[in-house]
C-alpha cells in the first residue's frame, strides 16, 4: 500500500484529516477543534485553551535566535490566540524537549524570555514538563484564557458586507526572517563579516520579538466594536482569509494599494528582489489581528490608530480575491509557511 506524503495534505489539511472523525462528548466542551482556542464552559464564564508546538530546525533557528528572544516568542504566540478570540490570557504551561548540548544556564536564558512575557501580558506559569530530547530543542505552549460568552469571537461569523480588517502592517517579521537568513549565509562564508543590521532593527524585532495585540482589543472595546469574525495573522493574510471565508460560507474582495507595508521591509524586499505584496499576503508571523466587523461600525472605527481597512465580504460565489493596482481581480490561495514542506 502506497504512503501519503503529509507535504500534500499541509498543515491545516492534516489536522482536518486526523480530526474529521473525532466529535466532543463533555458538556462543557463548547468549541473544539477548528479555531484559534478552544472554548469550555466551567460556569459563568468561559475557558479556553490553545496549544503551539516550536520545533528547532523547523520552526526557530539558534544559530541566531536568542534563547532569551525565543522564549519570549514561544509564549508572545499563545497568548495571541487567546487575544485573536476576543479572550484574555491567564495561564501557560510549558514543557521541554532539551538534548545533551544545553546546559542550565541556557534553560535560564530560555526562560528568563518567558517570564517577561508572563509578567508583560499578566499570565501565571503554572505548570509543564521536561525531557531528553534526541533532536535538539522542542518547546510545547499551552495557554489558557477566559472570557464571557456573548464576547467570544469565533471564525465563522462574517457576513456579505462585512468590513475587512488589520492591523499593524504585514510582511514585516518575513522580511526580518530574510534578513537573518541572508547574514547568517555570509557569515558562514566569511567569519570575519559584520551583519549588515543597521537601520533594520525594526525587521528583526517583528521576527525575533513579535507582541500580541491586546492594545487593539482593548480599544475595539472602548469603541464598543465586536468584530464578526478574527484570528490571528501567524500563517500569513491569505491563509488567514481562507479560514474566515471558509468557515463563515463567504467570499472576499481585499485591495492591494490598502495592505498596510512598513517602508523598511519594502527597501529590503527590493533589495533582495522579492515582491512585497507577496510576503505581505504569505509571509506570515506577523502576530497582528486580522478581522471583520459590521459596515455599521465604520464611524467608529476610523479613529483607532493602527487599524487599517482593506476590503469587504462578499457572498461566497464571488470567491476570495485580492484587487490589484489596475483593477485585476486575483484569486487568492493559501501560500503561507508550510512546517511539512521539503
Amino acid at each position: 500500500m502506497a504512503k501519503t506524503e503529509i507535504s500534500t495534505l499541509g498543515e491545516f489539511g492534516l489536522i482536518r484529516h486526523l480530526t474529521k472523525d473525532m466529535t466532543t462528548n463533555q458538556p462543557s466542551t463548547k468549541k473544539g477543534i477548528g479555531d484559534d482556542a478552544a472554548v469550555l464552559n466551567f460556569g459563568t464564564k468561559r475557558t479556553l485553551i490553545t496549544t503551539d508546538l516550536l520545533l528547532e530546525g523547523v520552526h526557530f533557528n539558534l544559530e541566531y535566535v536568542p534563547l532569551k528572544h525565543l522564549g519570549y516568542k514561544a509564549a508572545v504566540v499563545n497568548f495571541s490566540d487567546i487575544y485573536a478570540m476576543n479572550a484574555t490570557p491567564t495561564q501557560i504551561t510549558v514543557s521541554l524537549g532539551i538534548s545533551k548540548r544545553f546546559s542550565v544556564e541556557d534553560l535560564e536564558e530560555l526562560y528568563s524570555g518567558i517570564r517577561l512575557a508572563c509578567e508583560r501580558y499578566n499570565v501565571d506559569l503554572v505548570g509543564g514538563d521536561t525531557s531528553a530530547s534526541m533532536t535538539g530543542l522542542t518547546i510545547s505552549i499551552t495557554c489558557l484564557g477566559t472570557a464571557a460568552a456573548k464576547d467570544i469571537v469565533y471564525r465563522n461569523g462574517a457576513k456579505p458586507n462585512d468590513l475587512i480588517c488589520v492591523t499593524g502592517n504585514l510582511g514585516t517579521a518575513y522580511m526580518g526572517l530574510q534578513l537573518l537568513e541572508r547574514e547568517r549565509i555570509v557569515m558562514q562564508a566569511n567569519e570575519n563579516a559584520t551583519p549588515a543590521f543597521e537601520g533594520r532593527e525594526y525587521l528583526l524585532e517583528r521576527q525575533l520579538k513579535p507582541e500580541a495585540r491586546h492594545d487593539i482589543i482593548a480599544k475595539l472595546r472602548e469603541a464598543g466594536i465586536k468584530p464578526t469574525a478574527m484570528m490571528d495573522i501567524s500563517d500569513g493574510l491569505s491563509s488567514e482569509l481562507m479560514h474566515i471565508c471558509t468557515q463563515s460560507n463567504v467570499g472576499c474582495c481585499v485591495f492591494e494599494d490598502k495592505l498596510p507595508i512598513d517602508y523598511q521591509a519594502a527597501a529590503l524586499a527590493e533589495e533582495m528582489n522579492l515582491n512585497i505584496v507577496t510576503c505581505a499576503l504569505n509571509g506570515g508571523e506577523d502576530y497582528e489581528l486580522l478581522f471583520t466587523c459590521s459596515l455599521n461600525d465604520y464611524e467608529k472605527l476610523i479613529p483607532i490608530e493602527d487599524v487599517y481597512l482593506i476590503g469587504h465580504i462578499t457572498k461566497p460565489e464571488h470567491g476570495i480575491n485580492l484587487i490589484g493596482r489596475n483593477g485585476e481581480e486575483i484569486s487568492l490561495k493559501a501560500q503561507g509557511w508550510n512546517a511539512f514542506k521539503k
